[in-house]
């Protein structure tokens, strides 16, 4: 059986974000910083941040996938996304983590995105 089968029946592929905290909307600006660099569109939009969990300190972990697993950038852009985060008033610390599950889709990029691409 592989790990995506094991998962209990129900349970979101992707992790619920802390949407009520007050740095939330700040910490999504900053991923609407970060863009890829072989697309015009920044990584949130394109759907590539995942989840946003921002604990009682403060402290900020970040789920993101790529496009594809051969991304050439695949080493630096959790670095650079936890530079555009790191820097937001308040912000204790920043944990960038990189899944490849569920495998990133066309279908969760924003309707702003495929405007942009014009897939829309």
């Amino acid at each position: 059986m592989n790990e995506a089968s094991d998962a209990l029946e129900g349970t979101p592929l992707i992790a619920p974000s802390s949407t009520s905290h007050p740095l939330y909307d700040q910490v999504v600006e900053a991923c609407r910083t970060v863009y890829d660099p072989e697309i015009p569109v920044n990584i949130y939009d394109l759907g590539l941040v995942y989840t946003i969990q921002i604990d009682a300190e403060n402290a900020v972990r970040v789920i993101m996938t790529l496009t594809a697993p051969g991304c050439p950038v695949a080493g630096e852009m959790p670095g650079w996304l936890a530079e555009a985060i790191e820097p937001l008033p308040g912000v204790k610390q920043v944990d960038v983590e990189l899944t490849w599950e569920p495998p990133w889709g066309m279908d969760m990029m924003s309707d702003e995105a495929r405007l942009e691409l014009g897939f829309m």
